[in-house]
């Protein structure tokens, strides 16, 4: 008796690997990426593309409504630009922390991923995850977890366009 391994394709695509106890079963690591690759299934391309175009658009145009808000209580377009931002943070965290967010997320993908509303996202999401660790030890050292890279990258890139334009 051997092994037989068994590669299946869920819906999303994501392989699934099983091992069966049958006869004698030999498999190089080259004929299982052949394999693997036989058996994967590809993502919707193109209605991943639309469907992060408009709910990304769907985004935008809520922060155009959010920002005209602050904008008829007094504010400058340039003074509601960050009271808007802390909105969609807030709410982001708030649907995060409700479990609603990452439903949303499943559908609209990148449109709901890149924004700031990502963003505040991974850290709350890191933040729940880790609340049972304690205070410091849990949510303190791991909230950033994740995006501590895109505070990172995103920092010295603007560093970097920013000496270029006073290069420039």
């Amino acid at each position: 008796m051997g092994t037989k391994i068994e590669i299946k394709a869920d819906k999303k695509g994501d392989l699934i690997v099983s091992n069966k106890v049958e006869k004698e079963f030999d498999i190089t690591k080259q004929q299982y990426r052949q394999i693997a690759g036989q058996k994967k299934t590809r993502p919707p391309l193109l209605k991943n593309i639309i469907m992060a175009f408009l709910s990304g658009g769907l985004v935008c145009l809520l922060g155009q409504f959010v920002q005209d808000f602050f904008v008829g209580m007094g504010f400058s377009e340039k003074e509601a630009a960050n009271p808007t931002v802390a909105v969609f943070i807030f709410l982001a965290a708030l649907l995060t922390g409700l479990g609603v967010f990452d439903k949303i997320a499943r559908y609209t993908g990148a449109g709901t991923a890149i924004p700031v509303t990502g963003f505040a996202n991974s850290v709350t999401a890191t933040a729940l995850e880790f609340k049972k660790e304690g205070l410091v030890t849990g949510i303190g050292s791991k909230m950033f977890m994740l995006a501590g890279s895109i505070i990172v990258f995103g920092v010295v890139t603007a560093f970097i366009v920013g000496l270029i334009s006073a290069l420039i």
